[in-house]
């Protein structure tokens, strides 16, 4: 069950004076896959109205953050300012508050954002203070141009080509040419360079004493997933960007291998945000995608026009036992526990010696899957709900078979 606004609102409240940041996966919405380069303030507090009208805010999407795009110029004093699109940005960190909710900022620390906008390189203590004089709640600090700066830490660049990086710095048309042509492996200096650069913001923010939520948006370059708690990350993403497609959001999701151990309360694993609604996948495509980044404790920012949604839509995100599972207190990340061509088990534990399991079809068929308990850890009888269904399927043991669609799950929760 969930807690109603006011008991939320209390707990809110006390996660500061608790020193809690992130202690569960962060749970909201962003602008870009949606909105992209064109969001604005208007479309912003649509976005914190449409969470309170449609249940959402209460199912636990608290967080609205404005993705690149905002950045001004600085004033003469090196203070960063918003753009037209954002006159008023403590008032809108006002508005958004009023509605019982948080709001996140974007920046880089790099000169430059990946769209081209300012970043913070340089300037991370000025624009710590000001995001927190605005009431900013969540930072998602993406690496863009500052691999360039990395880039010109490689071995054997000739003169000429770090010229190049330099010049690339500040262009970014050519930064993207460059970035096209560059590795993703980095040197262990380079890797040390970059943690150095995350570590600097991390600091900023906590000299503010306000509790912002750090979330890195580096790709997963250097195997982050070691590292990123040790710079103050409290979530971390894993991969390039996704696309509203099965191809991606499964090459994504199904890919989150091997790395659970390093995902628990306070810092997490991101396999970037939620296309649910976007319209370039099925209904059934829509659920896999909810079901693994719940099992995998995953951030959960919705990525739609939160004013358009259908009442599917709407019911994929709300799921409450789906919600449950990934906001499960213990912070444990799902794991592969059986495979055998296009099908799929993953399995999460959860507090209180339950479980959660995934039965995935990642063919083009309907097909059957058949859970061994013990594949999950449970021996012996257990309760089984399926989630999607909503429906308790009684007590059970050894193994349960069920007919899953194409691109599609069954997830249940195995009780003993």
């Amino acid at each position: 069950m969930f807690l109603g606004l006011a008991a939320a609102a209390f707990l809110l409240a006390a996660l500061p004076a608790m020193g809690q940041v992130a202690s569960r996966p962060p749970m909201g919405w962003n602008s870009w896959n949606h909105f992209g380069r064109n969001v604005n303030d208007a479309d912003v507090r649509a976005a914190a109205d449409a969470l309170v009208s449609s249940g959402m805010r209460d199912a636990g999407y608290i967080y609205v953050n404005i993705d690149d795009t905002w950045e001004g110029t600085r004033d003469a004093e090196g203070n960063i300012q918003s753009n037209e699109k954002f006159p008023d940005m403590k008032a809108l960190a006002d508005y958004v508050h009023s509605k019982g909710l948080k709001l996140g900022i974007y920046s880089s620390p790099g000169p430059k954002t990946c769209a081209g906008f300012e970043g913070s390189y340089g300037h991370e203590e000025q624009d710590a203070r000001t995001y927190a004089a605005w009431g900013i709640d969540y930072l998602k600090y993406d690496l863009c141009s500052y691999r360039l700066i990395l880039a010109q830490q490689a071995d054997n660049l000739s003169a000429a080509q770090k010229d190049v990086l330099k010049q690339a710095v500040a262009d970014p048309r050519q930064q993207r040419m460059v970035m096209m042509r560059m590795s993703d492996a980095y040197s262990p200096k380079q890797i040390e360079t970059m943690k150095a650069a995350y570590e600097k913001m991390h600091q900023a923010l906590a000299k503010t004493g306000r509790p912002i939520v750090f979330s890195l948006c580096q790709y997963g370059l250097g195997d982050v997933w070691k590292w990123g708690a040790s710079v103050g990350g409290n979530a971390w993403r894993t991969t390039g960007d996704i696309r509203d497609n099965y191809g991606s959001m499964s090459a994504i999701g199904f890919g989150q291998l091997d790395i659970a151990q390093y995902a628990g309360p306070g810092h997490w694993n991101d396999p970037d945000m939620l296309e649910v609604g976007n319209g370039g996948m099925t209904a059934d495509e829509y659920r896999t995608h909810m079901s693994l980044w719940a099992l995998l404790a995953a951030p959960l920012l919705a990525g739609n026009d939160l004013s358009k949604m259908t009442p599917e839509t709407l019911s994929i995100l709300t799921n409450h036992d789906i919600i449950a599972v990934d906001q499960d207190a213990l912070g444990k990340q799902a794991d592969r526990v059986w495979a055998s061509g296009a099908k799929e088990i993953w399995s999460r534990p959860l507090t209180g010696g339950a479980v959660a399991v995934g039965l995935f079809n990642r063919g083009d068929e309907a097909t059957s899957v058949t859970l061994n308990f013990s594949n999950a850890g449970v021996r012996g009888p257990a309760k089984v709900r399926d989630l999607w269904a909503g429906k308790d399927l009684g007590r059970m043991r050894d193994t349960y078979t069920a007919t899953v669609p194409r691109h599609g799950v069954v997830m249940l929760r195995l009780e003993p």
